[in-house]
């Protein structure tokens, strides 16, 4: 927990600097696109190999620019996740191993900082064609595992670089890990394996996408006119 509130800070504050700096405003107000990816889980029965069983990830999103620095994102994810304890040699009481495989859906929105001023031409205001960014924010995930299903609030931190291929249109590639404030992700059976009772903190389900995305900017900003008659 110290490392996401640590990562919040950050955001919080590279974000307010943006927004009392000299960031110009993007020429488009809102981006919309999709992604998709491999994604991962730790928890109960997986402790150490992120990736040991890769699943797949798909997303759309809405994003608001309120400059060329800063942006807020909607975004809705399906993910697919599983893991098997027998792969690291895991020892429950009773000798037992646990396996499952399940779908998460993710509802949230996030900040996101630019490291640069993002954007194309109009060179009088430095922008950069790519740039990379942090995010951070908060949702709610819904886990669907063996018929039964089950909701989360979540903290999303992310990592990411995009890159402009043309005035409207973005390419990117993020990573980002969610923290699960619940213990049910891989399944209801899955919980407590060891007697000892799990909160909403004190859990060990997280999961990971890594995403390559598209996506389209629109509405363009009224630029003021400095016209003197």
């Amino acid at each position: 927990m110290k490392k996401a509130a640590i990562a919040i800070i950050m955001i919080i504050t590279l974000a307010m600097g943006a927004l009392q700096g000299n960031a110009q405003e993007a020429k488009y107000k809102f981006d919309i696109g999709g992604g998709i990816g491999l994604s991962g889980y730790l928890g109960d029965v997986n402790e150490s190999n992120l990736y040991k069983h890769p699943g797949i990830s798909a997303e759309a999103s809405f994003r608001y620019k309120a400059n060329t620095r800063l942006a807020i994102r909607g975004i809705f994810k399906a993910v697919s996740l599983s893991g098997n304890s027998s792969d690291f040699g895991i020892v429950f009481p009773e000798g037992k191993t646990y396996e499952f495989s399940s779908w998460v859906y993710d509802l949230g929105a996030r900040a996101e900082f630019n490291f640069f001023g993002y954007g194309i031409g109009e060179t009088y205001k430095r922008l950069k064609r790519w740039s990379p960014y942090l995010s951070v924010g908060a949702g709610v995930t819904m886990s669907s595992s063996d018929g039964n299903s089950s909701f989360a609030m979540n903290l999303p931190m992310g990592f990411g670089v995009k890159y402009k291929l043309r005035q409207r249109l973005n390419l990117g590639v993020e990573f980002t890990m969610t923290k699960v404030f619940g213990d049910k992700v891989d399944g209801e059976n899955i919980n407590d394996l060891y007697q000892i009772k799990s909160s909403m903190i004190k859990n060990s389900d997280w999961y990971s996408t890594l995403t390559f995305s598209i996506t389209y900017e629109f509405g363009e900003r009224c630029e003021t006119c400095h016209y003197v008659d």
